[in-house]
């Protein structure tokens, strides 16, 4: 189910209601293995619930989603394992260290015990925390908090990378370190991320996907090049 012809997601008809309110309709998605994707939209527009949708926090009502071949439903665990979720806002236990932190999400992960250790450096070194180990999460700045945040989502080596609004609350230097390690992560992740930062959008991702009132209203390539984005978005309102 993991071959490299296999979307790393795969969104078919999918469908969300809440009471009489359609928060997605029709949805189709395809995402390359290896691709950086951005779903861009306004405050309301289905982002966060396609994302809840992918992480098997919310059933659809019609419709198909999978991840690396799994069907999220059908398949939970597999799917679930394939996934590393980053929160916007991902709850941090005050009272532990960094190292404690990632170690404890490490053993929720299923990370075997005689590999955790391991595993804990591996994300440190990713996300550049080694010398932040020590340190207790309440001391961290919002960059870093983000990248334990980030880091927590790596640890059991997921196949694809799910970041909810990454660079949101970073000043304009943490937004660019963001943005490089994005870029980093995803030699080795397939990563979908959520933003509502458009200058950014172009930066960071291969491709761009725009919701608007749960509708899949447009998707396009993009790179740092792009002059244009700020109107093509503009024209699909």
């Amino acid at each position: 189910m993991n071959s490299t012809s296999t979307p790393a997601v795969a969104v078919r008809g999918v469908t969300k209601r809440y009471g009489a309110v359609a928060a997605l309709t029709g949805i189709d998605l395809d995402i390359k293995q290896g691709e950086i994707v951005c779903l861009l939209g306004p405050n309301g527009s289905g982002k966060t619930t396609l994302i809840r949708l992918l992480t098997g926090f919310l059933n659809p009502d019609d419709g198909v989603l999978q991840v690396a071949g799994f069907d999220v439903q059908q398949q939970p665990m597999q799917a679930r394992q394939c996934i590393g979720y980053a929160p916007e806002s991902a709850p941090m236990y005050r009272h532990m260290r960094v190292g404690e932190f990632l170690a404890f999400m490490a053993r929720l992960r299923q990370v075997p015990a005689h590999k955790v250790h391991q595993a804990v450096d591996r994300v440190a070194e990713q996300l550049e925390l080694t010398d932040k180990l020590q340190a207790p999460v309440p001391t961290l700045s919002r960059g870093y908090r983000q990248r334990v945040c980030i880091a927590q989502a790596l640890l059991h080596e997921p196949q694809l990378l799910i970041l909810d609004e990454p660079s949101n609350g970073l000043d304009p230097r943490q937004i660019i370190e963001m943005r490089h390690l994005i870029r980093s992560l995803a030699k080795k992740h397939t990563v979908l991320m959520s933003s509502h930062i458009l200058s950014e959008v172009a930066k960071t991702a291969d491709r761009v996907v725009v919701l608007m009132a749960g509708k899949l209203k447009g998707e396009r390539p993009v790179s740092p090049e792009d002059t244009d984005l700020e109107d093509w978005f503009l024209s699909l309102a």
